[in-house]
């Protein structure tokens, strides 16, 4: 999805903006083939977003965590699971980053930065660091079960 009229400053700006979670519902992490989208809104409740965790059916590996502004933007996505070809050719190992680009939308990936994301070996720690890069700092209630 792509929000045309969405800039690249604003897009920014979208992503370093504080988030908290929208309530303090309880959400369990996705079994295999399941997603979970969780509201989060702004300090001053102007702006509402997303945080949406999304887990493969059959390749158990694949994990989704995506960061939303304004319903369709997609600020950030971390993808798990199957390497990504870029617009250009270039193909982006798995794990990798979305994010968000003026015109483009969250077409090109990038390697993941490992000073943001030490733990790509634990999902409940990676998605921690995931809520970090995004500014979540009020993080949803997320229950882990034991398949997760």
């Amino acid at each position: 999805m792509m929000d045309a009229s969405l800039t690249q400053a604003d897009a920014d700006e979208l992503l370093k903006m504080e988030k908290h979670r929208a309530d303090t519902t309880r959400r369990e992490y996705p079994d295999f083939g399941g997603k979970v989208a969780v509201p989060l809104t702004s300090a001053d409740r102007r702006e509402q977003f997303s945080l949406d965790l999304y887990r493969a059916r059959i390749g158990l590996r694949k994990r989704t965590f995506q960061n939303r502004g304004r319903q369709v933007a997609i600020l950030a996505r971390l993808d798990f699971g199957t390497p990504h070809r870029n617009p250009d050719g270039k193909e982006i190992g798995s794990p990798h980053l979305h994010l968000y680009r003026e015109g483009a939308g969250d077409k090109w990936a990038f390697p993941v930065p490992p000073a943001s994301f030490p733990n790509l070996g634990d999902p409940q720690l990676t998605l921690e660091d995931f809520m970090r890069f995004c500014n979540i700092v009020t993080p949803p209630v997320i229950h882990w079960g034991l398949f997760s």
